[in-house]
């Protein structure tokens, strides 16, 4: 049996989700780290170390295909150890779906590790491009709780994009921040165009042979209820039932 998962820290990857369901229909195995530290904090080994612990977690629920649906944790890809499933991150995904705009002016907005690990700043360059980056790491945790259009996240976007609000186009290197891109664009140029690269990767997922007979599984190693209340103010997703498990 071949089963999609898709393994986040928090809510960001039900983007992703909700985008395979609607195009897809395939069922999918989600798994939330919050009880664990944000990805983002983690030292490098200790990251893929953790990564690896939940993989074998999702291989033991039958998960055979693998979404990364998190920026931060798809820079250890490379670390992780060979479990047999086939994975699949973000980083290239989304370098490919800004290419096709052919940004004039390209901005990165991803969180703490995603900018500083370097990997879009590389990536882009390969292709004679050059990015501007600024990391959003506030706005991430504002939308876990499930805030999406606060005064306070509405100042907190507003200082983050002050230097680059004129960008031709502003990736979205956190699969958060797609739950925010209408307060996004109010404070940047009218013609600035934001990418949101779920729908590249979930083209790339299309191609998978996933059994369709078993029904969704969301799990999380931390707290149930505030992962359902934030998925619906967040991305309007209804989870109906969420397993708890501590790895």
């Amino acid at each position: 049996m071949n089963r999609l998962g898709i393994l986040d820290w928090g809510i960001g990857g039900i983007s992703i989700y909700r985008l395979v369901r609607e195009r897809l229909g395939v069922p999918v195995v989600y798994f939330s780290d919050t009880g664990a530290t944000p990805y983002g904090k983690m030292a490098a080994t200790e990251l893929s170390q953790r990564l690896d612990t939940v993989i074998g977690f999702l291989k033991q629920r039958g998960v055979s295909h693998l979404v990364i649906g998190c920026n931060a944790a798809s820079t250890a890809i490379p670390r992780l150890s060979d479990q047999g499933l086939i994975v699949e991150g973000m980083i290239d995904n989304a370098i490919a779906a800004a290419l096709e705009f052919e940004p004039t002016r390209l901005a990165v907005l991803g969180g703490r590790r995603t900018v500083l690990s370097g990997v879009y700043r590389k990536g882009f360059a390969r292709h004679g491009i050059a990015v501007e980056q600024r990391i959003a790491q506030p706005l991430s945790g504002l939308i876990e709780s499930g805030d999406v259009s606060s005064d306070g996240l509405r100042a907190e976007a507003e200082r983050i994009l002050r230097p680059i609000r004129n960008s031709s186009h502003i990736l979205l290197a956190c699969t958060h921040y797609p739950a925010i891109t209408p307060v996004l664009k109010e404070f940047v140029s009218p013609t600035t165009v934001f990418i949101d690269p779920a729908a590249s990767l979930v083209e790339k997922v299309s191609g998978w042979r996933i059994d369709r007979k078993t029904g969704d599984e969301f799990f999380t190693s931390g707290d149930p209820e505030s992962m359902k209340r934030s998925a619906k103010l967040a991305f309007d997703v209804d989870i109906a039932a969420i397993s708890t498990v501590r790895l």
